[in-house]
């Protein structure tokens, strides 16, 4: 069978599909194994013992330990991604955020103080996927009101602004930092954050739109190509990073 076939036999996208067979979405869950094994004439002990294994395995990724503060979903498939474009609207990108930033935003959604260290903990842990050999590009377009909703923190905003200098200023890491300024006005992403992912091997990119309610990965083709579209606009309107940085340097001799 072709993947085609099974994708539709079971009513799911091709795409979802490929990322199981692949490892990219990397908890399948139990029925969704079920069907895979229905649909392949796998029955008796041998379908007992994967179920089992799905059931039971302890080889958890990190990441699962911190569902609590994370969307689990996405960060699996960001850990596996080889391009990362992103727009986190009112708020510094995940991935850039300094530990004070972090437990600042933490402490603004309500959080207790023991969530606050988990989040500022996990948060830290996922900024290591900047570092993987396998990441060939990281692109952040990051609103300047994002960065002016925290001046009333002036320490805070400090360190904030030197995180993204020294990343804007490395020309050794595969990360790109745009800043939006808050002249440009209404732009293609006003609706909300996003992210892009893209993978190796020919598998299609996923999309992650954020929402209160924790986000929603988007799969399907057309969808992930509206996102991208968006992205495409958004970059054009966006600072290019050599005046990003000049501007960065700028906040930060005045804060």
């Amino acid at each position: 069978m072709t993947l085609s076939d099974v994708a539709d036999v079971l009513e799911w996208s091709p795409a979802k599909l490929g990322h199981i067979e692949t490892g990219i979405r990397k908890w399948p869950s139990v029925m969704e194994v079920s069907a895979l094994l229905r649909l392949y004439g796998v029955t008796g002990g041998q379908r007992e013992a994967i179920l089992t294994m799905v059931r039971e395995s302890r080889l958890r990724p990190w990441w699962t330990e911190y569902e609590d503060v994370l969307s689990s979903a996405y960060v699996g498939n960001e850990a596996g991604a080889i391009a990362i474009d992103t727009y986190a609207g009112i708020l510094v990108p995940d991935l850039l955020q300094t530990p004070e930033y972090t437990a600042a935003l933490a402490r603004a959604q309500g959080r207790d103080a023991a969530t606050v260290e988990r989040m500022v903990a996990a948060f830290l842990k996922r900024q290591e996927v900047l570092e993987r050999d396998n990441l060939e590009r990281y692109h952040a377009v990051i609103e300047e009101d994002a960065l002016r909703r925290v001046a009333a923190d002036s320490e805070l905003l400090h360190r904030q602004l030197r995180r993204l200098i020294e990343v804007a200023e490395d020309e050794d890491n595969p990360i790109t930092v745009q800043l939006m300024p808050t002249s440009s006005g209404l732009h293609a992403a006003t609706s909300g954050p996003f992210t892009v992912l893209e993978f190796d091997e020919g598998e299609s990119s996923l999309a992650f739109v954020d929402a209160a309610h924790g986000g929603a990965i988007v799969e399907a083709d057309d969808a992930v190509a509206k996102c991208v579209e968006v992205w495409h606009r958004l970059t054009d309107v966006a600072l290019p990073q050599q005046s990003t940085l000049v501007m960065l340097k700028r906040l930060d001799l005045l804060t």
